[in-house]
């Protein structure tokens, strides 16, 4: 696809939401000269607002005013970019007609999707017309699933560079200081009303290989089930149903002692999503049939870590259950984060995280890759990995994958990523650890 041919480059959607505005304030602070931007979304005055607090870098980008969930307008929209990001979700809900307009244009696409419904139902309706176009749709683009999705992909390439293949792999997050965005808990709250509105969803969100394509490595439910939750664990009825298996995917990760520094271990509350961008991509790249993947946070030693991780075991279980519960839920909804909130300049500069993806080769050998940043992993980090995920696709050519269809970061973008995600400032370092 020549980018020529194309009126824009690159159509930020979604541009004046909070990671919105984050993603193009960095793209006009790092976009190259002469690459062209539009910014689109609903508002045309909000639009210009944003334009003009971008500065000289931004003059001139184009202003687009396009409704989410008007077929035709997005079909124009994906006709006339090379790339198009969106930050608008919850992607379930109004992310579908986009991703599908891409993936006919042939129009490469990034979003920030945590969204397993969605990734499945873009994976069903756009996989086969995007590998025919040459487009390629890379969902979770964002903190979910950027750091996991690299880091075992390089923890893999390390194996095989020594002539092995994964097995158990675990990611541990050691630090973390940020927050979520209201957009993420939006997307959370449309998950659990699709859950409760039909049960066969259930069924999907509880599969830890619901997004892996063609042979699926682990296949042994036993131990696939630390991803997240068995399919059996996935089934239920009535209204109890979609809140206990919330629950438990929530508590998927149980607390315990992590062999690596003896600290106490529980739930990461962004497992549940990752573990299943990285199924995929272990099953598109080919980590090994024995390859097995868990995610979890490390809350740190002696009492206090054990009391930290058990509280927040119960607490994410009750947070998620909660919101499957009418009375529980308007109280939810009045204390979380509502879309487009976000927080200061000043807090989001205090935010950094850092991870240890660590796995065991089939040659005896263990790799361990540190995936860190010093940026608050859900608004200044997201919008540097989601920017630079769309300058990838639009300028990095042969350098990417030879691939197309409904891929992840790691499937569509791989080292390429990688090497600019260095140049922002993040570490991705990988090494053979010692014995």
């Amino acid at each position: 696809m020549s980018a020529s041919a194309r009126e824009f480059d690159i159509v930020l959607f979604g541009a004046t939401g909070f990671v919105g505005r984050l993603t193009a304030r960095h793209l006009a602070a790092e976009a190259p000269d002469g690459v062209r931007i539009a910014l689109a979304g609903r508002s045309q005055s909000r639009l210009e607002d944003l334009a003009r607090g971008l500065g000289s870098q931004a003059a001139g980008w184009p202003l687009l005013v396009v409704d989410a969930t008007n077929p035709d307008a997005v079909a124009d929209l994906a006709r006339r970019a090379h790339v198009v990001v969106t930050t608008v979700g919850p992607y379930v809900k109004y992310g579908a007609p986009l991703a599908a307009a891409c993936a006919e244009a042939g129009t490469h696409y990034c979003d920030l999707t945590g969204e397993v419904l969605f990734v499945h139902r873009s994976i069903a309706a756009n996989h086969e017309t995007a590998k025919r176009t040459g487009a390629r749709i890379v969902h979770a683009c964002g903190f979910d699933s950027i750091p996991s999705d690299l880091g075992v992909m390089l923890t893999a390439q390390a194996a095989k560079a020594d002539g092995a293949d994964l097995g158990r792999t675990h990611l541990a997050v050691r630090s973390m200081k940020g927050g979520f965005s209201g957009g993420t808990i939006d997307s959370a709250r449309v998950q659990v009303d699709e859950l409760k509105a039909d049960p066969t969803t259930r069924r999907i969100v509880g599969d830890p290989w619901a997004l892996a394509e063609g042979p699926r490595p682990g296949r042994d439910r036993t131990v696939a089930s630390a991803t997240g939750a068995t399919a059996s664990g996935s089934s239920g009825s009535g209204a109890s149903g979609p809140a206990a298996m919330l629950a438990k995917l929530a508590k998927a990760s149980p607390v315990k002692r992590d062999a690596d520094n003896g600290h106490f271990t529980g739930p990461f509350v962004m497992a549940a999503f990752n573990t299943r961008i990285v199924a995929r991509s272990a099953s598109l790249l080919g980590y090994g049939e024995g390859f097995r993947y868990v995610e979890y946070s490390d809350y740190g030693s002696g009492p206090a870590g054990a009391v930290a991780a058990g509280m927040t075991s119960v607490a994410l279980g009750a947070g998620l259950a909660g919101m499957a519960f009418g009375p529980t839920r308007s109280l939810l909804d009045r204390v979380l984060p509502k879309p487009g909130e976000g927080p200061s300049e000043e807090a989001q500069a205090a935010g950094r995280f850092r991870m240890e993806v660590t796995g065991e080769a089939t040659n005896g050998a263990r790799y361990r890759t540190t995936v860190a940043a010093p940026y608050d992993p859900g608004y200044s980090g997201t919008a540097v990995m989601l920017g630079q995920a769309a300058l990838a696709l639009l300028e990095d050519g042969n350098a990417l994958p030879d691939a197309a269809g409904v891929l992840t970061p790691a499937t569509a973008i791989g080292m390429p990523l990688v090497e600019r995600l260095r140049e922002h400032k993040f570490m991705l370092d990988t090494v053979r650890l010692p014995g």
